[in-house]
């Protein structure tokens, strides 16, 4: 049996992709300045693309939680799951954009102890989930509740699960390069 040790996909760009996924282009491209190479290479399949760009918003804009939180919800996910170029993208997306402060952010990066009660309730609870597949304990449940979060919010890491699980497995398969724009926090896993 044959099997192929590295996966290449031809990065699409606005003008190479297909309608819908050209549109997502081009809003990124507006939005950001820049189109990410997850994205570029993402393009290549409209139903991807298309469902991981508008859980992504909706996250953003309707899961219940600030900035930072999300942030925090994104990085533990991808940390549970191992995934380099999610942990660089939203690594620069919290220093720069979201104003996470660096030493959370550092915290999830480098698998230390949090200091602030309700983000380290919100890294715990979000990476319990992934980890556990969705089968957190009723202690786990319960910690999380005790923080000041809600059955809501519970939802809402549900959802953050959704949006990241799509991108990290995407990364892991096709090992997409880590954009020069997030290099400043281009991740390794702590031992």
């Amino acid at each position: 049996m044959n099997t192929i040790s590295k996966l290449v996909l031809e990065p699409k760009t606005i003008d190479t992709a297909d309608a819908i996924s050209a549109k997502i282009l081009e809003a990124a491209k507006k939005g950001m300045g820049m189109i990410p190479n997850m994205y570029a290479t993402m393009a290549n399949n409209t139903a991807l693309f298309d469902a991981y760009s508008h859980s992504y918003k909706t996250f953003r804009e309707n899961a219940g939680f600030t900035s930072q939180e999300q942030e925090i919800i994104f990085l533990s996910i991808a940390f549970e799951n191992e995934c380099d170029y999610c942990m660089s993208a939203h690594s620069f997306v919290a220093d720069k954009m979201s104003k996470v402060p660096t030493e959370v952010t550092d915290a999830i990066r480098n698998n230390t102890e949090i200091e602030d009660a309700r983000y380290k309730a919100l890294s715990r609870f979000s990476r319990v989930m992934t980890a556990k597949r969705g089968n957190p304990s009723p202690e786990d449940i319960d910690a999380f509740l005790a923080a000041g979060y809600t059955e809501n919010h519970i939802l809402g890491v549900i959802a953050g699960i959704g949006v990241k699980t799509m991108s990290n497995y995407f990364n892991h398969v096709f090992n997409t390069p880590v954009d020069a724009a997030f290099s400043s926090r281009t991740w390794v896993k702590p031992n």
